[in-house]
């Protein structure tokens, strides 16, 4: 096309070059007359003519060739004055802007880019010869999609200064469906099995109202290679499409589809064998390559020892191997050998590691997660994993990586990753009133990619009707080279327990500041340990039955309401191995953390905290948009020990586990989940009257009490809670989201006991009139389970939960929510 071009535009500007240009001169001066957008210099380049030649006919020919190559003119005479050479050309007009109006089977974007292959770019040149073939490529493209009466109209609007205006006009018209698909020459398998195989229907069951029985000319193709492996993973070795035939009916709205087949005679493996320079490891390769004798033939197995031999390579440095299957048919017996001819190639190292897309990321600590080095063998397997360890991060929405081959070098190449980022952090600050926590004022930030160097700072300051609080924290994650980490962290806290919905009144103020070191043991497996010192004082306490024995021996008898303070060294403990695949939004991988927090000797009071926390995710879909998560979370403390008075300690009720709200059991009210609050009145019995003759009450002695069992809860010391959870696309959310929103449907279940609760006795009393249901609260098995939905977002300032719920199984006085949410942004 561009040839013809050229010729056309040259005979025509022969033809007015005057006939003295066919004798030879000596140029003395070249000039370009009609020049507008482009630049003098910048045509002259494109004239091989220069001042002193001696020129004639010819010459000047090429030099009007040259100048239409520029493909910046769409006229170009040229002329001699004397010995001055003339070139009058006439520009290509200007592409100002371009409109679409009409499509909706096309995006705009996608339009765009189509054109932009094609050359036209607003700001650029246009060439009005394109245009019918932008309309028939256009064209083309609608019927490949089943639309068979679309038409592409490419209007041109002249505007000032030699620009236009390019308006491309689109009538798509109706889809053409598929009337009826037949299958020829099938006899193994029925004509229903056949089509059930492929994506294009010819019908649809009465429920199926969004699908469609659009014909797409791609999704034929894949249909029949479909087709294809489905006859050869079962052993049709000879199988083949012999012919397609597509018809159209006369009102191009229905399409006939006919595929003639030859199924051939399933095949048996007798042999395999392996050829080709192994580079010493030919044991390892013949195993991988070895089928047992009688097999079925198989497709989709042969491409699998394929993929597994270029594995085994690709992880020992030849990163281009050759891998190729040769069938060797017997058809007299019905019999294959199979042949694997391996060529390694050349073992590739690696020259340089380079990262993009990292705006606020230093390159270093990018740098610090490669398990593929510099400079030794590329490894297809450390490459993965080195991608997942910057996916698990948390600070990207995606990580793709790709290898470069190092120019004028074969066994060299580059490794890129691409990164995009995503908020690492979360801003919140807000102002709101709720009948449940009154006046709510916040403000804090957390940047887990703490001005891109990958360590983690955090400083909130809240307060609410029943909670002020203020935490510093700050995390360095490679506090040496070895990737040792460092935290640190500063708080105080106000909580009054007595104005908050839910729960049992105390007051509790904690301030303490605490340390921690992590110390890697391999890739997947961590080890933590850390000191906190804590004052905690508690006052104001309800004197229900389940803190009495804690209580008491700390209290003032001759001022009760006082208040306790215990100062508390704690020393943690914590083991965690993650193989989760990312950081944020995981589909597949495990993670184990295992804590354990226990109380120095020299403390209080003494006691210990166990958690252990499971996470398992296994994808259901080869390209893990549908996922399981299976979770569950348990939990033990206890009291160890004793005081100097021999009283033995206990757990103390202010560290008692509560579940229940958006975290862990969506469906109920937060800190619901569990023992409720007893409280016990002795009985008396009529005595002697005193001195002024009205009888006096006699406490009636142990085991004549009355207990109430109130809706308000304590808490427990053990504490089980877990679920499962289908994690599923987003419905009618394009691909660009599906890693920073995420929906899941999931089923609830947890239980919070409290192992030293004496059942039996406190069954044995009398109950008030107005109280509730008395549970034992040392049974694990009065569990809470619910059902529900729920979406997450990591939004531009922070992460979004939403939650739908509902209890599946409840107990009498439980408070359910059937709506929670979380935000870490408020504005």
């Amino acid at each position: 096309m561009t040839f013809k071009k050229l010729l056309i535009g040259t005979l025509v500007a022969g033809a007015t070059i005057p006939a003295q240009a066919e004798e030879l001169f000596v140029v003395e001066d070249i000039r370009v007359r009609g020049l507008q957008r482009v630049a003098l210099g910048a045509a002259l380049t494109y004239i091989p003519v220069r001042v002193g030649d001696e020129v004639d006919e010819y010459e000047i020919r090429q030099s009007i060739r040259s100048l239409y190559s520029s493909t910046n003119f769409a006229d170009i005479q040229a002329r001699r004055e004397g010995n001055t050479l003339v070139f009058v050309v006439r520009e290509r007009p200007t592409i100002s802007e371009i409109e679409f109006d009409g499509n909706s089977d096309i995006e705009d974007e996608q339009l765009t880019a189509s054109l932009n292959d094609s050359g036209v770019v607003e700001g650029e040149s246009l060439d009005l010869t394109s245009i019918s073939d932008i309309e028939k490529g256009l064209e083309d493209f609608y019927h490949s999609v089943g639309k068979y009466n679309a038409k592409v109209d490419v209007n041109i609007e002249n505007l000032p200064r030699n620009r236009v205006r390019v308006s491309i006009d689109f009538e798509e018209g109706d889809a053409a469906e598929i009337e009826q698909i037949n299958i020829v020459g099938n006899t193994v398998f029925s004509e229903a099995e056949v089509l059930a195989r492929l994506e294009l229907k010819d019908s649809l069951p009465w429920y199926n109202f969004i699908g469609e029985k659009r014909y797409q000319k791609q999704q034929l193709t894949g249909d029949l290679e479909t087709l294809e492996s489905f006859y050869k993973d079962r052993g049709y070795l000879t199988f083949a499409v012999e012919s397609v035939q597509v018809s159209l009916t006369p009102n191009r709205e229905g399409i006939y589809i006919t595929v003639n087949i030859t199924e051939g005679e399933q095949f048996n493996v007798r042999e395999t064998s392996v050829i080709g320079d192994l580079a010493g490891h030919t044991e390892i390769v013949e195993r991988i390559a070895q089928i047992e004798e009688g097999t079925l033939y198989n497709a989709a197995q042969i491409t699998f020892i394929e993929e597994s031999i270029a594995r085994f390579y690709g992880n020992l440095g030849y990163a281009y191997p050759e891998i190729n299957s040769i069938p060797e048919i017997d058809e007299e017996n019905n019999e294959v050998d199979i042949v694997f001819s391996v060529n390694p190639g050349q073992r590739v190292y690696v020259n340089r590691i380079n990262f993009s897309g990292n705006q606020t990321t230093k390159d270093e600590v990018l740098r610090r997660e490669m398990v593929q080095m510099e400079g030794s063998w590329l490894s297809e397997q450390r490459v993965e994993n080195s991608k997942v360890e910057l996916e698990r991060l948390g600070f990207f929405e995606t990580v793709e990586s790709s290898t470069e081959r190092v120019d004028g070098r074969s066994d060299l190449v580059d490794i890129n990753f691409d990164v995009v980022e995503q908020p690492s952090g979360s801003f919140n600050a807000g102002i709101g009133y709720g009948d449940y926590s009154g006046l709510q004022l916040n403000a804090g930030i957390s940047q887990d990619n703490f001005l891109g160097t990958g360590n983690r700072a955090a400083f909130n300051v809240s307060t609410n009707k029943f909670q002020k609080s203020v935490n510093m924290s700050y995390t360095d994650s490679f506090f040496t080279k070895d990737g040792v980490s460092l935290s640190g962290n500063v708080f105080l806290n106000e909580f009054d327990a007595g104005s908050a919905r839910n729960l049992a009144r105390y007051n509790k103020r904690t301030y303490g500041v605490g340390t921690s070191v992590g110390f890697p043991i391999n890739q997947n497996t961590r080890f933590s340990t850390g000191l906190t010192y804590k004052n905690e004082e508690v006052s104001n306490v309800d004197g229900y039955e389940q803190i009495r024995n804690f209580y008491a021996p700390y209290i003032d008898p001759q001022d009760p309401t006082s208040g306790v303070a215990f100062d508390i060294f704690e020393v943690s403990f914590g083991l965690a191995r993650v193989t989760l695949n990312r950081g944020t939004f995981p589909t597949s991988g495990t993670s184990n953390r295992v804590s354990l927090d226990i109380t120095t000797p020299n403390s209080d009071v003494n006691f210990f905290r166990t958690t252990y926390d499971f996470k398992y995710y296994q994808p259901i879909t080869d390209d893990h948009k549908w996922t399981l998560l299976s979770r569950m979370t348990v939990g033990y403390g206890n009291g160890y020990g004793s005081d100097d008075n021999g009283n033995d300690y206990l757990f103390p009720f202010f560290e008692n586990f509560r579940i229940g709200g958006n975290q862990n059991l969506r469906g109920f009210e937060a800190n619901t989940v569990g023992p409720r609050a007893i409280y016990s009145f002795a009985n008396d019995i009529s005595g002697p009257p005193d001195l002024t003759g009205q009888p006096v009450g006699i406490p009636a002695g142990p085991g004549a009490d009355t207990v109430q069992v109130t809706r308000l809860s304590v808490g427990g010391n053990a504490m089980a809670v877990g679920g499962l959870e289908l994690i599923f696309p987003v419905p009618f959310m394009s691909e660009g989201f599906e890693n920073t929103i995420r929906t899941s449907i999931f089923l609830d279940v947890g239980t919070v006991w409290d192992t030293e609760f004496d059942y039996d006795y406190y069954n044995s009393l009398a109950r008030a009139q107005q109280t509730e249901p008395l549970n034992d609260y040392s049974d694990p098995g009065n569990y809470r389970a619910s059902a529900g939905i729920s979406v997450q977002w990591i939004s531009p300032m922070g992460p979004l939960t939403f939650s739908l719920g509902r209890p599946i199984r409840e107990t009498p006085g439980d408070r359910t929510q059937t709506f929670t949410f979380n935000i870490g942004t408020t504005f």
